[in-house]
């Protein structure tokens, strides 16, 4: 790919957030749960210098609060549950929550470094 041509920023960031390869869209991103591989198995694009640090863990944060919060609310008025069950039932949702979404929102961030040639991309 040129250096100057143009990369589309949301054809890129689906691809991230479907843990695919921002570039070609058929490999892997991430090896592992978060760990960003080297470079992608299939067009060979360079991805080690993709540094997302801490953005999707905040943007994770928000996500799951947003979706759990409005939950304690309608619990509560739809039903009078002890609320050992309700804390122990939310932290167990906002758990499996966090961690459904926190490599997709990884790769989202990866494919935006990517389309805008961020860190080295």
């Amino acid at each position: 790919m040129p250096i100057d041509e143009e990369r589309d920023t949301r054809l890129a960031v689906f691809r991230g957030l479907t843990l695919k390869c921002p570039s070609c869209g058929k490999g892997k991103v991430l090896s592992g749960y978060l760990t960003v591989k080297d470079e992608c198995d299939c067009c060979g694009q360079d991805l080690k210098y993709a540094s997302v640090d801490d953005g999707p863990a905040y943007f994770t944060l928000m996500v799951v609060v947003a979706l759990v919060f409005p939950m304690f609310g309608l619990i509560y008025s739809l039903f009078e549950p002890r609320p050992i069950w309700v804390a122990l039932s939310m932290m167990g949702i906002s758990t499996i929550l966090a961690l459904i979404i926190l490599p997709r929102v990884k790769g989202v961030f990866i494919g935006f470094q990517w389309a805008k040639r961020l860190h080295g991309f």
